[in-house]
């Protein structure tokens, strides 16, 4: 099962390759099964992949990880814009909720879409990553004061925090 809280749905997308600075990272799409079971976890139909679009998804992943951490490369650039050039996923309103079809190349066009007008937009600015020490997970503060910290409180920042609280402790007893 993925996480999905990111704030986005791109930086969602690069967080399916965990603990990015180990020296083992965790590979959350080692199959193209799992790309499949990712997009239909997102809200996408689930499309049919194979071993090319395995590839094509981890290598949208790794431009859209290095345009939100590092400065603009053209080379990322151009390759971002060739990912959203195709059509996007259609949208479906069922009454009650919004369904998006379509195969794995409108998938990661409207993936790459959602990164653009991210990294384009007011908020590029508000990208962070986890302060946590074991996590990378990207992700789009949308506080008022913009000082966000955590992925999650409910994950991350807990962690940080008790462990804060616990070396206190200690320290007040030795």
């Amino acid at each position: 099962m993925f996480t999905f809280l990111s704030g986005r749905p791109s930086l969602d997308l690069t967080t399916t390759l965990q603990v990015r600075h180990h020296e083992h990272p965790r590979e959350l799409l080692a199959v193209p099964e799992d790309v499949t079971r990712w997009l239909a976890e997102a809200g996408y139909s689930p499309a049919a992949v194979d071993d090319a679009g395995l590839r094509r998804t981890v290598d949208l992943r790794e431009v859209v990880n290095r345009l939100c951490r590092t400065a603009n490369r053209a080379d990322d650039r151009a390759r971002l814009n060739d990912f959203a050039a195709g059509p996007p996923l259609v949208s479906q309103w069922t009454g009650t909720a919004v369904e998006y079809r379509g195969d794995l190349d409108q998938a990661l066009s409207t993936l790459a879409r959602d990164a653009i007008d991210l990294l384009a937009g007011p908020h590029a600015d508000r990208i962070r990553e986890c302060a946590h020490p074991d996590c990378s997970r990207l992700f789009l503060d949308a506080s008022h004061a913009g000082r966000r910290r955590w992925c999650g409180m409910t994950t991350c920042g807990t962690k940080t925090k008790s462990a804060n609280y616990r070396r206190r402790k200690n320290a007040e007893v030795t």
